[in-house]
């Protein structure tokens, strides 16, 4: 019997979920508002002939790809990949990097702000037993899990480092994702390090990793504890935008019982 995890929030406005600048609005068309809209198509029909005079729900969405759950492009991060090729799009993501098994890291010991390191993900690797495949998926559970709608979600979790997302990347690996709003360490622990540094490569530098090698990763998953540190796989197929940076994604974890 096959088991289904539900790893993706949903979109919701009124929460702390991103920046203010890039919040999502959602307009919400209830039934008795839109009776005229099917009436218009129909000459003669009266509101009364509708089943309690009822149209139709509907929603109008002013949002960023990066709201919700959703899976960023290489060519989010850059205008190249692969050490100068063009990057490529959200509707250029091959199919063969969203549906395959998956591990887990378990991040959360690590404090708010902390760079995972190459050593990080080889002692975690030692301890979940395992060597990483071509085309594996790599989710990292941080302390950002069950922050996100919260006033606090912008600053929690650890980020991934440049290196160590290299690391990822010599493996095989070409789709990651976390729980926190993103794949490296919140912007408020960066900008302190840049100010004591004035060094412009710590600036989103698990990102810019895809300048060395295109891959994508998803952001603000959910439920990651409930998942087993490996053995299971994802589907993960991102909503095609035409040349757009992310993509919303339905991410569900397959477990077989």
């Amino acid at each position: 019997m096959r088991k289904f995890i539900d790893l993706s929030v949903s979109l919701e406005e009124g929460i702390t979920s991103d920046p203010d600048f890039m919040l999502p609005r959602i307009d919400y068309h209830h039934h008795k508002e839109t009776a005229d809209e099917i009436i218009q198509f129909f000459p003669g029909l009266k509101k009364e002939d509708l089943p309690n005079e009822e149209g139709w729900a509907m929603e109008t969405l002013n949002v960023s790809t990066h709201n919700g759950t959703h899976m960023d492009a290489p060519y989010h991060y850059h205008s190249t990949m692969d050490n100068g090729k063009r990057a490529i799009t959200i509707d250029e993501v091959p199919l063969e990097w969203c549906f395959n098994n998956a591990i887990k890291f378990d991040f959360r010991s690590y404090e708010d702000g902390y760079v995972i390191t190459v050593d990080d993900i080889k002692k975690e690797l030692e301890r979940i037993e395992h060597k990483i495949k071509p085309l594996e998926i790599v989710f990292v559970n941080t302390s950002a899990s069950g922050h996100y709608g919260k006033n606090d979600f912008l600053s929690k979790g650890c980020g991934i480092g440049r290196e160590a997302t290299i690391f990822l990347l010599d493996q095989g690996v070409r789709l990651t994702g976390t729980d926190a709003w993103s794949w490296d360490a919140p912007f408020v622990y960066t900008a302190e390090k840049y100010k004591q540094t004035k060094d412009p490569n710590l600036i989103w530098e698990g990102h810019r990793a895809g300048m060395y090698c295109g891959y994508s990763h998803i952001e603000k998953l959910c439920n990651l504890e409930l998942l087993p540190d490996k053995g299971f796989l994802v589907s993960a197929f991102p909503f095609k935008i035409k040349n757009g940076s992310a993509g919303f994604v339905r991410v569900v974890a397959i477990i077989e019982d």
